[in-house]
């Protein structure tokens, strides 16, 4: 039995790491938010005892000492005008030399090469970025603002918030069963009585595992829309098809998702330092 794992993963073993499960048919098992490694374990022992195939949001695989991958230059081109593109990452970081995904990876024997066949006999993990998976699953003209950042306040993030949770709901759900789901239930209603940024904050992490969990399940099923950008020489992220609508003018952020017409479930074939980032209020991406 497969179980497909989705990991958001912090940089460090102090800031929150969500964690989600999938079971074989792509439905939500669980989702948590850990902090440790070992927690990792534990849930992983838990809810994924046999084999997974894990989608991780962080880097797997940094051989550079300095400047960018050669998957974030890709991501650049592709989907920097949507605002979904991403920061380097080098080992001229601590938190990279060795980067925390690539040593949970040698822990928990995944194998971190996306040529490895996703419906083998191993277990295996890829890396993936919730950002331009948006772009493309949901059909945004510019990643939503729902990410807490110095200038957003609480009416601003919980109209970015609502706007993922619903997308969330119509393009991952009818795989998911999260309308069935007792814990994204909960989610839906923190964000629907939010009245602290704190209460967004306390999901977030646990939301992109979830999106995450249905990354490792599209990838895992050979959806032929995944895509890897880069390789596991230079190190790569996988990303869900192309944009698919022109990038929206950043003057009319507030109203960057385009909705697009239910498809159902996608078609199946053969100290720590901080989070996503090279400074201490970085996220992943430059400007989401």
């Amino acid at each position: 039995m497969t179980t497909y794992v989705g990991v958001d993963l912090a940089w460090g073993t102090r800031n929150r790491t969500g964690i989600a499960f999938a079971d074989a048919a792509g439905r939500l098992v669980h989702s948590a938010t850990v902090r440790t490694d070992d927690e990792i374990a534990d849930a992983l022992a838990a809810h994924a005892p046999g084999r997974v195939v894990v989608a991780v949001d962080a880097p797997l695989v940094v051989p550079n000492a300095t400047g960018s991958r050669l998957p974030e230059k890709l991501l650049h081109a592709e989907f920097g005008r949507y605002d979904a593109g991403a920061h380097p990452s080098n080992r001229s970081r601590p938190w990279m030399d060795p980067p925390r995904g690539g040593t949970l990876a040698q822990r928990f024997g995944w194998d971190v090469d996306p040529a490895t066949a996703p419906d083998g006999p191993t277990s295996v993990a890829v890396e993936v970025y919730p950002h331009p998976a948006m772009v493309t699953l949901f059909g945004l003209g510019r990643v939503l603002p729902y990410k807490v950042k110095p200038g957003r306040d609480l009416a601003s993030l919980t109209d970015a918030w609502r706007r993922l949770v619903d997308h969330l709901q119509r393009v991952c759900g009818p795989t998911m069963h999260l309308d069935a789901h007792p814990r994204w239930q909960e989610i839906r209603a923190v964000v629907g009585r939010a009245d602290r940024i704190a209460a967004l904050r306390a999901v977030e992490d646990e939301v992109d595992a979830i999106l995450c969990a249905h990354l490792a399940w599209l990838w895992g099923t050979r959806d032929p829309r995944m895509r890897v950008l880069g390789d596991v020489h230079e190190g790569y992220v996988v990303v869900p098809g192309r944009p698919t609508v022109p990038p929206t003018p950043r003057g009319r952020a507030s109203r960057t998702d385009v909705r697009l017409p239910d498809t159902g479930p996608a078609r199946r074939a053969p100290g720590d330092p901080p989070r996503r980032g090279p400074a201490p209020t970085s996220t992943r991406s430059p400007s989401a």
